[in-house]
């Protein structure tokens, strides 16, 4: 190391897929950053960079107007995600004030590589994405079908697979920030298309099988929190999709009606709460204690499988009646009386068996998708 690069700025980049950060001013290894917002949205919370030239040198990194993100309490206990190889995700050293520029984080990191990447969690980038979906397609027996285009002309890709009559819809990051969503698919999918796993093997006996890895593929790529290219929260267009608003969900719903469904699991990330967990249908007009039963049951059989999952900590239950039928899980057990639910996995930890070095991670996202598809197997004998 030069005496020059020990004095040298750093550089700061955000220029690709799922990128997300405005440079506001950089001294030495220090800057003061801020998060763009969603295009044509109040929404943000979503970061991703690169940092170049901080090797042996402690970064000193603020990200500022925090206060007015999305979230604004899932800044409190948050560390920012790390990574120097792109592949391995760490956390960093982060604390955040919320009296300090209108809201502030602060991450310390002393990188040994020439860069290192930034990110709310670990990306999951389309080039991933287009991996995943080609291994999935070239597995036996399952088939791809692009169920649509989104409004920057993206394929809605769908996977299927099995022969039995269970109709089992698994969806994921209708909002693109929550990007454990898609690592999860990814362990559903190393799962089903295992042809020595006894639980796919059966799995595949009883249920046919759509798998949409990623519903909103505009925001992912332009480094959104949680809307398409329009400004839209696509887990809001459920009862009236439209194809000039939220063709992605015009496209999958279609597609569920064409199938019908039985099981649905819709797969998310939550930026405040440090714990796994579902968010059911109660509240729908057609609510039925045998649907209901049938909800309670599978999740009594996930929290009995993993420690990752609980179910003290969660979402208020709507009153009957209320429910939101925008929302994909209310709108899919509502149209199809189907068992549905929302997955919520933290962006932080999960505080009931915390990981200090990387908190939640892409791994146990993978992790969690077997024993999920596992409890289904149960759940259905």
């Amino acid at each position: 190391m030069t005496p020059d690069s020990l004095s040298a700025p750093i550089s700061i980049d955000a220029g690709f897929d799922s990128g997300n950060i405005e440079v506001l001013s950089i001294e030495g290894t220090s800057a003061r950053l801020a998060i763009r917002r969603d295009h044509q949205s109040e929404f943000f919370q979503w970061f991703h960079f690169r940092v170049s030239g901080g090797a042996g040198r402690t970064l000193e990194l603020k990200i500022t107007g925090l206060a007015s993100a999305a979230y604004p309490d899932g800044w409190v206990g948050y560390r920012a995600c790390v990574s120097e190889d792109r592949d391995t995700w760490y956390r960093a050293e982060t604390r955040y004030d919320a009296a300090e520029g209108g809201g502030t984080m602060t991450i310390r990191y002393t990188p040994q590589a020439a860069t290192c990447s930034f990110a709310y969690f670990a990306p999951y980038s389309m080039e991933r994405h287009h991996d995943l979906v080609a291994e999935a397609a070239a597995s036996e027996g399952v088939a791809h079908r692009v169920l649509g285009r989104s409004l920057d002309g993206q394929p809605i890709d769908c996977l299927s697979l099995g022969e039995g009559e269970k109709q089992v819809w698994l969806i994921a990051r209708q909002h693109p920030g929550e990007s454990m969503a898609e690592w999860w698919m990814e362990g559903a999918l190393d799962m089903l298309t295992d042809p020595a796993d006894p639980h796919a093997r059966k799995l595949r006996q009883l249920c046919r099988f759509h798998i949409v890895p990623n519903c909103n593929p505009d925001g992912s790529r332009r480094g959104h929190l949680r809307t398409n290219a329009a400004g839209v929260n696509l887990n809001r267009e459920w009862l009236e999709p439209s194809a000039e608003r939220s063709p992605e969900v015009l496209a999958i719903r279609n597609a569920m009606d064409e199938t019908g469904v039985h099981f649905a699991m819709d797969v998310h990330g939550d930026e405040a709460i440090p714990a796994v967990f579902f968010a059911g249908f109660e509240g729908i007009p057609g609510w039925t204690e045998a649907q209901g039963e049938a909800y309670r049951r599978y999740r009594t059989i996930l929290e009995r499988r993993t420690p990752d999952f609980q179910t003290k900590r969660g979402y208020p239950v709507a009153r009957p009646g209320k429910a939101n039928l925008s929302m994909a899980t209310n709108q899919i057990a509502q149209r199809f009386g189907a068992v549905s639910m929302t997955l919520e996995m933290p962006f932080k930890d999960n505080d009931d068996l915390p990981d200090p070095a990387q908190g939640w991670s892409p791994e146990r996202s993978k992790l969690l998708a077997r024993e999920c598809l596992a409890s289904l197997l149960e759940w259905l004998a």
